[in-house]
């Protein structure tokens, strides 16, 4: 632990004398073209819909994305582009779905397959904002170095000795348990301090990103936030253990049984939940620390805040841990958007949308040309009215050819070999009854049907 703290601190050192960034990038820029406001961009890695803006499990502790949501529109209804860090922010960031650039897995090459693509920061960059960045933005080492004024790499957190601390052989980064350090000594604390003195320091004109790495694993986080959740209070998710006898052999193919195995075999499953959920609740204490340092700036009238995660995550449900699959624990993810004097701050909107989204409509809010390749649709008709009439499903895909449709009452599945699910979650929101290959899915996949992608790309090259 002693070792871990040093490096943490010689981490740290290093950034001295390199302003508020890692590093700068020196061609010229443009002078800011743009009236719009200035935008607060915050990734959260792994967060499913345990929060309690989502209401999805009843011991999340989360007042502070509690609170943004009171002070934005909070989809409740928001899907991921791809169940996996890389192709969901791929997606995302340079507006193409996976279905178009083949950037279907987590060791795909997006910037082979997006060589001509302008990123959502280079957009900003080349209009004349001040484009930082920080934390887990772009997934692992595959950066648009092109669209950052100034980027800090995720900080290094200090790991437990004696892992792995749940018992599980061979279970690298799938572990669980306190870290006997202050919440100062973690990478993504030291991460949002650097963002909210960004926020004091910045002129108006900025685009500041801050990826929170939190509750991806391992889910170490300090003694405080596991004491929030008391393991002898733990509530397991509903499981059926029954639920894959109706899914196509393609859709079993994506859970990782073993996984659930590994977990209920060794009494893990309470303590697997708790250290989610602890992890969870830690992530919110940083977007709390960040949104302080925003409110405590000159500029929290004129900055526009959207929050995103990259993807759901399983703990058991349908048997499956993770994310990398097509079912709503997989793909339901937060999102929240605030737009100065243009969005109905403090409203929920139960509209189906998809971080696909997000390019369009943060390119629209603030006055920017985006391409017109990007795909995705933009949000502002929703975020000034969020009730408002909306018929469109939000796409996800996982590899090539399987996707998943999901309007307000139904999910469909369709994967490559022709495999179907289908999901009425008026009736039944655990999803537990494949209704595919009945007499009253026809109608309701036949209207769906049509919003498949008509192509799928090529699988890009694996980096």
């Amino acid at each position: 632990m002693r070792e871990s703290r040093i490096g943490r601190r010689k981490f740290l050192r290093s950034l001295a004398g390199l302003g508020v960034g890692a590093w700068a990038a020196t061609h010229a820029r443009p002078a800011c073209s743009a009236n719009g406001p200035n935008v607060l961009f915050i990734a959260i890695d792994d967060l499913n819909d345990w929060i309690t803006p989502l209401g999805g499990h009843p011991q999340a502790y989360t007042p502070n994305l509690e609170a943004l949501a009171r002070r934005s529109v909070s989809f409740t209804r928001a899907y991921c582009s791809a169940p996996a860090c890389n192709p969901s922010r791929a997606a995302l960031l340079t507006g193409r779905r996976a279905s178009s650039s083949g950037v279907y897995y987590n060791a795909s090459d997006w910037q082979a397959a997006s060589r001509d693509a302008t990123t959502l920061p280079r957009l900003f960059r080349d209009h004349g904002y001040h484009v930082a960045g920080g934390g887990k933005l772009f997934h692992g080492g595959q950066n648009d170095d092109s669209a950052w004024d100034e980027y800090l790499p995720l900080p290094p957190s200090p790991s437990p000795e004696g892992r792995p601390l749940n018992g599980i052989p061979g279970t690298r980064h799938f572990d669980w348990g306190p870290v006997h350090v202050a919440r100062e000594d973690m990478g993504d604390w030291a991460l949002v301090e650097w963002g909210a003195r960004q926020l004091h320091t910045l002129s108006h004109g900025f685009f500041l990103g801050v990826g929170i790495f939190r509750p991806h694993l391992p889910w170490y986080v300090p003694q405080r936030y596991f004491d929030l959740h008391p393991l002898d209070e733990i509530v397991l998710p509903d499981v059926n253990e029954d639920d894959l006898n109706d899914v196509p052999a393609s859709g079993r193919s994506m859970a990782r049984t073993r996984d659930h195995r590994n977990v209920t075999g060794t009494d893990n499953w309470r303590r697997a939940v708790r250290g989610y959920l602890a992890s969870v609740s830690f992530a919110d204490d940083c977007l709390g620390r960040l949104m302080d340092g925003l409110a405590e700036s000159p500029r929290a009238e004129d900055t526009a805040v959207v929050l995103w995660g990259d993807h759901g995550w399983h703990l058991g449900e349908k048997l499956h841990w993770r994310k990398f699959a097509l079912w709503e624990e997989a793909t339901r993810c937060p999102l929240m958007m605030s737009i100065p004097g243009a969005s109905a701050d403090g409203e929920p909107c139960h509209r189906t949308v998809s971080l696909q989204d997000i390019y369009p409509t943060l390119a629209s809010a603030c006055g920017l040309p985006a391409a017109p390749e990007v795909e995705g649709t933009d949000l502002m008709p929703l975020l000034a009215s969020p009730s408002a009439a909306w018929s469109q499903p939000a796409l996800t895909t996982y590899g090539r050819g399987n996707h998943s449709l999901r309007s307000e009452r139904w999910r469909y599945i369709r994967y490559s070999d022709g495999g179907e699910e289908l999901y009425d979650h008026d009736a039944d929101p655990l999803e537990w009854t494949n209704l595919a290959g009945t007499g009253a899915a026809k109608d309701v996949i036949a209207e769906l049907s049509p919003w498949l992608p008509e192509a799928d790309a090529p699988d890009a090259p694996r980096v």
